[in-house]
């Protein structure tokens, strides 16, 4: 049995059709972030998102069942373009206290970048099944993003 101050560590590990740059653009662009982070059954909007060492970023999923919103934001700790991005994430809601660590790092690979997320400090109210079905889904929606190679017209 865990209690509230036990946390959890999530790790997923994807391979995407897309340059590292791209991949890397998606996780600090507010509108990529807003249209590929919320889970499925979500809208997202970012409210404020600084993407340098030290910025700090808001953003809030709101359920399109309920209404209910929820916000959660956090500090980049660290920035190395095209190959790591490392930040604190904290809800707004006290019933889900501590901050979390999510590092996203980027490795290029013949057939495009090799993706690896750990988000450690998972509130443990949160049912980890749950956290990693909620990412699955937005990585799904990322790769639907950065994959396909539109050309503009003239």
């Amino acid at each position: 049995m865990t209690t509230p101050s036990q946390t959890n560590t999530i790790r997923l590990h994807r391979v995407l059709r897309a340059t590292p740059e791209r991949v890397y653009r998606a996780f600090l662009d507010p509108e990529a972030k807003a249209k590929w982070l919320p889970p499925h059954g979500f809208t997202g909007k970012v409210h404020h998102l600084e993407a340098k060492v030290g910025g700090t970023y808001k953003m809030s999923f709101t359920n399109f069942t309920t209404g209910k919103s929820h916000s959660f934001g956090g500090t980049y700790v660290e920035l190395t373009p095209h190959e790591r991005i490392r930040y604190t994430d904290r809800f707004d809601d006290p019933n889900l206290p501590g901050e979390m660590q999510v590092t996203i790092e980027l490795k290029e690979v013949f057939c495009g970048t090799e993706l690896h997320v750990t988000q450690e400090g998972v509130p443990a109210v949160i049912p980890v099944h749950a956290c990693y079905l909620g990412w699955q889904e937005s990585l799904t929606l990322l790769a639907q993003l950065v994959e396909p190679e539109i050309p503009d017209q003239p």
